[in-house]
């Protein structure tokens, strides 16, 4: 079941490219089917899946290029369960976000399907050159969308992401044969063990190269520079992808590959990860004060709330990889939102200045219900009690302040300089008079406003109920950290520490949360 969440999308792209010109008005409805079939599908695993069970689920092998050590090999656990959810949740709006008179439509869709089916399978493959393969198919659809249906500067952001994802897969490509030819291993399975033998400085040049690898994706500061570019001249709906889904192939890919086959040479850099993180955090933050263009601050927010989920790695205790997986997913939610409903302002306006903007929350001749959810998101966002985002920044603080209280207090300062840019986005564009230029704005249809329906109730339902959330991710977390912890046990002693690492740590998870 897990390969059909990879190949529904696949194969739906090839049937979409293939199609008449006559007949391209249903690549919409064939994306769509295959992407509500993936969502269904998702649901199914997620009914059935074991939140006991630390293990991979539903794991599926097959042999493939034997000789190169090369398997198709797919697993489902609690870590890569909440991003598979997200993803086959925001395929479908963003296909529903997407204009229905965009120009070329075939490519458009069929481009939208293979980033679903390759994102997809890096969540879910077990096999290192399979997860290298499935990281790299995002690249030139992704490229394509922002070149092709993009704004006026779109070359120029296309170009620049091109280069620096391209750098990050060589990096990456690198770093995995580098780990594998180190280790004498014969396949390219994701063994825990698999690092087991190296030397201290070996694996600290293996994790120094997925840290960057993967900060490219990010982004991380100075990584980021790519981002607000891409996110600035990005339609909508790729700002949504992008932000909602593509950035978190960075962030699990470092937990995934990072800690959870280097243990001893993350501890090595960890601190240094905990100081990106701040700087991340504040950079981020302080660039979105300063900036006019909504879109821009959103992207600016982005790489600050990327910081956490990178002080939550670096601590790598449970409570902190529980709360930052669940930001990876608080994240994309609350980013598509926010773009999403940029997106419906500029379509109405047709500026996102906010030196321009103001009055949109007029009752009567405003945009009053957008106005109203981007307050919300806004909300959301900052970490407001009560919202999606609040449980994952909580868990993530609380469980990085006794290893790095100072960059965690740094951190918890960015929460504030959130609520600010926040605020002067909201009192700037919504409140105050409404220019006679903007006295008669087109009225926002109510499909056009489905997708962000979907998004607010999700960030109201997992504001109320965050334990659903931390339910699935609470096992695979426990696991990676006794991992963790045994590496930096002598070798001599582990099988008599082993059997004590659950009732260690199981009873400090939510004691007093």
């Amino acid at each position: 079941m897990l390969s059909a969440l990879i190949w529904i999308p696949l194969v739906a792209a090839l049937v979409i490219a293939l199609l008449p010109e006559s007949a391209a008005p249903r690549s919409r409805p064939i994306a769509g089917l295959a992407a509500g079939l993936t969502l269904a599908l998702a649901c199914i695993l997620l009914a059935q899946f074991d939140l006991g069970q630390a293990g991979f689920q539903f794991q599926e092998q097959l042999p493939w290029l034997q000789s190169l050590g090369l398997s198709y090999a797919l697993g489902l656990d609690g870590l890569a369960l909440p991003l598979v959810m997200l993803t086959t949740l925001l395929i479908p709006l963003v296909i529903s976000a997407t204009d229905r008179a965009i120009e070329r439509p075939r490519f458009y869709y069929a481009l939208v399907m293979v980033i679903a089916g390759g994102v997809t399978g890096v969540f879910l493959a077990r096999d290192l050159l399979l997860f290298f393969l499935f990281f790299e198919v995002e690249l030139i659809p992704l490229y394509l969308l922002i070149a092709i249906w993009g704004g006026q500067r779109r070359a120029y952001a296309a170009t620049k992401f091109l280069i620096y994802t391209a750098v990050s897969g060589v990096i990456l490509l690198a770093s995995i044969l580098g780990l594998v030819g180190l280790s004498g291993a014969a396949s390219f399975a994701m063994d825990p063990a698999l690092a087991a033998g190296l030397p201290l400085a070996q694996q600290t040049v293996l994790i120094v190269g997925f840290a960057i690898a993967f900060g490219i994706k990010f982004p991380m500061v100075p990584l980021h520079t790519w981002l607000p570019d891409a996110h600035t001249e990005a339609s909508t709906p790729v700002s949504m992808l992008l932000a909602g889904i593509l950035l978190k192939l960075g962030t699990y890919g470092l937990l995934r590959l990072g800690l959870g086959l280097l243990p001893d040479g993350w501890d090595v850099i960890a601190p240094g990860l905990a100081v990106v993180a701040v700087i991340s955090t504040l950079y981020g933050s302080l660039n979105a004060i300063v900036q006019q263009d909504m879109k821009r601050l959103v992207a600016y927010s982005s790489i600050g709330h990327m910081g956490y989920i990178i002080l939550g790695m670096a601590a790598a205790t449970e409570v902190s990889i529980v709360g930052s997986v669940a930001q990876m997913v608080s994240h994309g939610i609350i980013s598509a939102l926010l773009f999403l409903l940029v997106g419906l302002i500029y379509d109405r306006t047709g500026t996102r200045d906010l030196t321009v903007l103001r009055g949109l929350l007029n009752p009567e001749r405003g945009l009053p219900l957008v106005g109203s959810l981007m307050i919300l998101a806004a909300m959301a966002s900052s970490g407001l009690p009560g919202l999606m985002g609040f449980v994952a920044e909580f868990c993530i603080f609380r469980g990085s302040f006794i290893t790095f209280p100072i960059p965690t207090l740094l951190c918890i300062v960015g929460t504030g300089l959130t609520s600010v840019y926040f605020l002067l986005l909201v009192n700037r564009a919504f409140f105050g008079r409404l220019p006679e230029q903007f006295a008669h704005l087109p009225p926002v249809a109510w499909r056009e406003q489905l997708p962000a329906f979907v998004l607010t109730a999700l960030i109201l339902l997992l504001g109320i109920q965050p334990q659903w959330l931390v339910g699935w991710i609470q096992a695979s977390a426990h696991t990676l950290v006794a991992l963790q912890i045994h590496s930096q046990v002598p070798s001599q002693i582990q099988p008599q520490i082993q059997p004590q690492i659950q009732p260690q740590i199981q009873p400090q998870i939510w004691a007093g949360s």
